[in-house]
């Protein structure tokens, strides 16, 4: 096929050496108007370096064709995070450094973009499943220096000060685990791959981005699109690990001692996140009328609490609170105002977030874990996560057969197949009723006399 006999509008054939090349004009760039070339080389004749300039003119013709490029996905992926970087939230973002820096540039960072294929994806998530896991554990490093040493000072083990020099952590850290390894809360097994969740997360992510790059006319198609996780076995799949009535009600007693009682509960009769305790605004509490308006949220963003939104649109929300959770906030509101006329112009007023220290000054988001850890060890109950406190109410609302819509819009889900996904069956229930009928378990259990010293610390 000689084109030379037959001109193609915008093709231009050349040779060099012994190798064709082409040059194919575009249509100019749609931003700057600035004219937009094709070239490649390498063809061994002239005719093939024709069919491959015709078939790349077609393609764009029909808006599947690129730009061929260099660009790797390294590259890529920092331009693309910066590019979104003001139309998501500041924890996506930083979700998002982190999945590119940790799993993503070591493994095929280096590879051009456009060489991206759906096999490489689904090898890249059998490898993060296997050996993903970047992440210094220190507390497992702190337990086996522990454990080594553990009939050091006649049987009491190695002093936390050890544990610093040894592991590299913080005095407070180490502090915090040799309470834990003398009670016997010792760290879990970990292995060497990360969680499904968390490859899911990467290749969300990836999605998005490929996208994106579709979208920039950077790729023909998104690889991740057809890329498939590993299957995940039934008997590996973690669940949520809530508390019994019995574990929650026991560390809910030894919480009301706290000067943060009132929140305390609070989680325990709404299923509220950390970052919407962290978020609660004094002005969005009606206990008159006995509801909670969930609006904004503090969230930790590179050790720095950020102030947000909310997670998502299903997370503004007004929930109903029980009376038991009404008399407790009563008595801290009371409390916040007489500090608040006890420091006089000392008192930080510039917020009006409901956690605040007696002075006025906000929790850090962090300080709110880390506090109901220390509480959770005082009462000598299972170890959870905070958010697991979350878990449990839920698990107590579809217990006691409130629906699954209920749940849902109670706790902020965007849909109810989040619920459903998460917790399993479907029930009747409404807001109110929940709301009661959960602090009555409580407080039977908590027994009058847990209540009355309560009531008796506040006053």
């Amino acid at each position: 096929m000689n084109r030379r006999a037959a001109p193609v509008a915008g093709i231009t054939v050349s040779q060099r050496g012994s190798r064709w090349y082409y040059r194919l004009d575009l249509e100019p760039d749609p931003l700057t108007g600035k004219r937009r070339r094709e070239n490649r080389g390498g063809f061994e004749t002239e005719d093939a370096a024709w069919q491959a300039a015709v078939d790349s003119k077609q393609r764009h013709g029909t808006g599947r064709a690129v730009t061929p490029a260099r660009r790797n996905v390294r590259v890529f992926m920092a331009e693309w995070l910066d590019a979104i970087t003001e139309s998501i939230k500041p924890t996506t973002r930083q979700n998002y450094a982190d999945y590119i820096r940790a799993y993503v540039d070591p493994i095929i960072g280096d590879r051009r973009l456009q060489d991206v294929t759906v096999p490489m994806l689904n090898l890249l998530y059998r490898r993060l499943l296997a050996e993903g896991r970047v992440k210094v554990d220190n507390n497992t490093a702190m337990y086996v220096y522990w454990a080594e040493h553990r009939e050091e000072r006649d049987g009491l083990g190695p002093a936390p000060a050890q544990l610093v020099e040894a592991c590299g952590v913080t005095i407070h850290a180490a502090r915090a685990a040799v309470l834990r390894f003398r009670r016997g809360r010792v760290p879990a097994d970990s292995t060497a791959g990360l969680s499904p969740k968390t490859v899911k997360n990467v290749h969300r992510m990836l999605h998005r981005a490929f996208s994106d790059a579709v979208a920039w006319d950077y790729l023909v198609s998104n690889p991740a699109a057809h890329a498939r996780l590993p299957r995940q076995n039934r008997t590996t799949r973690t669940r949520p690990t809530p508390w019994t009535v019995d574990e929650l009600t026991a560390w809910l007693r030894l919480a009301l001692s706290d000067r943060f009682a009132a929140v305390w509960l609070l989680a325990a009769t709404t299923g509220m996140r950390r970052s919407e305790l962290a978020g609660v605004d004094r002005d969005l509490l009606d206990l008159d009328a006995g509801t909670l308006t969930i609006e904004d949220t503090r969230v930790v963003v590179a050790g720095q609490t950020v102030e947000s939104d909310g997670k998502s649109a299903s997370g503004v929300r007004v929930i109903s609170l029980d009376a038991f959770t009404i008399e407790l906030l009563r008595g801290y509101l009371a409390m916040l105002d007489v500090e608040t006329e006890a420091f006089g112009s000392g008192y930080d007023s510039s917020h009006n977030k409901l956690l605040r220290y007696e002075d006025g000054r906000m929790l850090h988001a962090d300080t709110i874990t880390r506090r109901f850890n220390r509480l959770v060890d005082q009462a000598e109950v299972r170890r959870i996560r905070l958010h697991d406190v979350r878990h449990t109410y839920v698990t107590l609302a579809m217990d006691i057969g409130t629906s699954t819509k209920v749940i849902s819009d109670r706790v902020g889900h965007s849909n109810e197949s989040v619920t459903q996904q998460v917790y399993g069956h479907r029930s009747t229930g409404h807001d109110r009723e929940v709301a009661d009928q959960i602090a009555a378990i409580l407080a039977d259990r908590l027994g009058s006399s847990t209540l009355r010293a309560h009531r008796g610390a506040q006053q």
